[in-house]
């Protein structure tokens, strides 16, 4: 009989080859799964022999230990998934998770930075070669829209100066093209012929974004760079490598851009999730009319 731990590994195989999901996702289902085992032992059952009601009480107990609806709706289509893996290969005869309700989620609004602020952190007199580095992956972050994964998976050949566009590697292994600003190209052919040669030295990398010693930069390394960089240039907020990924989309449709454009250039598989934008963009026009126009009802107004 086949055991708990080789039905996980054959799921993870599974999300990792035929659904090309990324390292962080396939992490966050194996998680809940596991959560899941231990708390069908505590009822005396497991993964082939639970019921709903088993799966209903997994989700209220998410619920009692304070988990947040988006980790318990994340959960839900864990559940859904894999339970659906277990009838396809013929472990179960039933799907246990049919019946289970995804909690409502409240959207809210991604966090972006406005065009003067963008302005504002493009621009440094450090000449030292972090600061050319920084200043690139700022430019990237920014002219492109590429997630922080993406960004530190760039090849030094992944990169092209000449016609001005970035070859990158996006969720589920699906490539994409995405054009390059003259600010950015300016920034990354700084770095490539001057900063980066030193800080490899004699670190043989093909990687484009290494640290001080030649090595590839990770996510909390972008992260850490990205906040220093705010703190150096006096902007109070801290700031995230996604921020720069919605100020991207943002700034796009705010100057005319049309949602399927952005969603080709954000590498979303549905234009439902570029669709967030659009309430952003109009939450901000609504600002502005409410801050400007004479006839518009103002809280503060005395």
């Amino acid at each position: 009989m086949i055991s708990t731990e080789q039905l996980l590994q054959q799921y993870i195989t599974f999300l990792n080859v035929e659904r090309g999901l990324s390292l962080n996702t396939r992490q966050a289902y194996e998680r809940d799964l596991r959560q899941l085992v231990v708390f069908l032992e505590q009822r005396e059952t497991d993964l082939l022999r639970c019921e709903p009601n088993d799966l209903f009480l997994f989700l209220l107990y998410w619920k009692e230990q304070g988990k947040s609806p988006r980790s318990i709706a994340r959960c839900n289509a864990t559940l859904r998934g894999f339970f659906a893996f277990l009838m396809e290969e013929g472990k179960r005869s039933d799907n246990p998770s049919t019946y289970l309700v995804t909690p409502k989620l409240n959207q809210s609004l991604p966090k972006v930075l406005s065009e003067g602020t963008m302005a504002k952190l493009l621009e440094t007199n450090e000449t030292t070669d972090a600061a050319s580095r920084d200043l690139a992956i700022l430019e990237i972050l920014y002219g492109s829209g590429l997630r922080v994964s993406e960004l530190i998976n760039l090849r030094v050949g992944d990169v092209s100066l000449d016609v001005g566009y970035i070859r990158c590697l996006g969720k589920g292994n699906k490539e994409r093209i995405v054009p390059l600003g003259e600010p950015a190209i300016r920034a990354i052919t700084r770095y490539i012929n001057g900063a980066r040669k030193r800080m490899c030295g004699k670190t043989a990398s093909d990687f484009l974004f290494v640290n001080a010693h030649g090595h590839t930069l990770t996510r909390q390394g972008v992260t850490f760079i990205l906040q220093k960089w705010g703190a150096s240039h006096a902007l109070e907020k801290r700031i995230s490598p996604h921020m720069f990924r919605h100020s991207f989309a943002t700034h796009l449709l705010d100057h005319g851009a049309d949602l399927r454009s952005v969603q080709e250039l954000l590498g979303h598989t549905d234009i439902s999730t570029t669709q967030i934008y659009t309430h952003l963009t109009r939450k901000r026009l609504l600002d502005v009319f409410n801050k400007s126009h004479p006839r518009a009802e103002r809280k503060n107004d005395e």
